[in-house]
């Protein structure tokens, strides 16, 4: 009998201890899960009663503001957005009949005062309100509105950012969309066919055109199989991977240096760097430049689109059947993002050393406490300082004498490439440049690129990255 009690008193303990775990990963361990699944509507409605965090540009421009209603149990806030479209894609939107976006999802748990749990038991023990913390981020408004003005209408997307911290300063999509219209015309916005809730900057795969011919030339110097002065020829129609390449308009170059290769962006010259080079070594270089992933940046990684070489949507590796001679030259099925391109040029300025991107620079509480600071962050060792040197006076050349003269500024030496890629069956292009400056002491670097257009990069994409560097310059 005492050994029958025992063992229902033993199943009970064991029930009991089941209940207790249970109870304790749904309450606690599962919480942040629960309040993270898009399906779960509660956090977003209990949210309605936390006066979220501002959002704020680097001047202190406010981005994202709350709107009260009500008082009592009725108490509710809703969001708005003061600058508009300004910066809809990397701000984002909040609400709770649509959801979230953009910055205000990725730092909602900041916005909302959640990530500060001791503070919120306080405030809840004392009868208070829990607030949320203010994002301050490294977002410049006047160069952002030059980038608009420059972009003039065009599909396509820019990207500006500091070479030695990563710091993004511009990153305009367009078409873009007002974040205040999300209640009432999200629909619309959504099936919109210019896709205008579609981020170009971080989402858009675009294939790079010559702009590309920067990463081959780090992979031939720093891996000291080249130097600039290393001589190739420039003869159009030139053997690649078994099939004739040509040099943009047939033109036909002799035995040139690859410093010249790189100023007129000769095609024949790089697609026979990168096929001696092989695949391995410009795989290599290209995942130190962050292609293949999501470069760190503090968005949703929904928002994010990794860059490299694609069949469909399989990202392909070395060992993959890859023509390398022509992904050397931008071609083949190479499609990038922007902010990749943007990093690209960055690092070379930055003395090889690439910093992981970022759009927010502090977390605030409402009364001023600093609640985390972003700082720098080092993503890779691309090349060598001396690689990355050289690079960049090989980059010059193209601003000074080459396809990138519309790019140059008055007083400022300006590091560059431009880059022209056929679309639509070849009749249109993808227009790209991507530069840094100053050249001794680079402060912005940038990427800008424009859709299904009939100009080139030299001509088209140039003069608006040249709109964007003066203002970061000088503004």
């Amino acid at each position: 009998m005492n050994r029958q009690i025992g063992r229902l008193f033993g199943f009970f303990v064991l029930l009991f201890a089941v209940l207790i775990a249970a109870t304790s990963w749904s309450s606690v361990l599962g919480a942040r899960g629960l309040q993270d699944n898009p399906h779960n509507r509660r956090p977003l409605l209990q949210a309605e009663r936390i006066p979220r965090g501002l959002i704020l540009a680097r001047d202190g421009t406010k981005l994202a503001i709350n709107h009260r209603v009500g008082g009592g149990e009725t108490l509710r806030y809703f969001r708005s957005y003061p600058t508009g479209s300004l910066f809809s894609h990397a701000v984002g939107y909040s609400f709770v009949s649509r959801g979230d976006a953009g910055l205000e999802k990725s730092f909602n748990r900041e916005l909302t005062g959640q990530e500060n749990e001791f503070k919120s038991l306080v405030d809840q023990l004392g009868g208070g309100t829990k607030d949320g913390d203010d994002l301050h981020t490294t977002l410049d408004p006047n160069a952002q509105r030059t980038a608009i003005s420059a972009l003039g209408g065009q599909r396509g997307s820019i990207v500006a950012l500091d070479p030695s911290s990563g710091a993004i300063r511009v990153m305009y999509s367009y078409p873009n969309y007002d974040p205040n219209q999300i209640p009432n015309h999200y629909q619309q916005l959504n099936s919109d066919p210019s896709s205008p809730l579609f981020n170009r900057a971080t989402q858009a795969r675009y294939p790079p055109g010559s702009s590309f011919k920067v990463v081959t030339a780090a992979a031939a110097l720093d891996s000291h199989r080249y130097t600039p002065d290393s001589l190739i020829s420039g003869q159009n129609n030139k053997i690649i991977s078994g099939v004739p390449l040509q040099n943009d308009g047939g033109a036909n170059f002799g035995t040139i240096s690859l410093t010249d290769g790189l100023t007129h962006s000769v095609n024949t010259v790089f697609g026979e760097v990168g096929e001696k080079l092989g695949k391995d070594t410009m795989y290599k270089y290209m995942s130190r430049f962050g292609f293949g992933s999501r470069l760190g940046l503090d968005l949703p990684s929904g928002e994010i689109t990794p860059s490299g070489v694609f069949k469909g949507q399989r990202l392909l590796g070395s060992g993959d059947a890859v023509d390398i001679g022509r992904v050397a030259i931008g071609q083949e099925r190479l499609q990038v993002t922007p902010l990749q391109m943007a990093l690209v040029a960055a690092a070379v300025g930055n003395g090889g050393t690439l910093m992981e991107p970022r759009l927010v620079d502090r977390v605030v509480a409402s009364d001023g406490t600093v609640r985390e600071t972003f700082n720098p962050k080092v993503r890779s060792q691309v090349m060598s300082g001396g690689s990355a040197s050289a690079l960049a006076q090989m980059m010059s050349k193209v601003v000074q004498e080459g396809t990138g003269t519309a790019s140059a500024l008055s007083g400022i030496q300006v590091a560059g490439k431009t880059g022209t890629a056929e679309v639509a069956g070849g009749t249109s292009n993808q227009a790209w440049f991507i530069a840094f400056a100053p050249v001794d002491h680079p402060r912005v670097a940038i990427a800008a690129t424009v859709e299904r257009t009939s100009g080139q990069g030299g001509t088209v994409a140039a003069p608006i990255a040249k709109q964007v560097m003066e203002t970061l310059l000088h503004g």
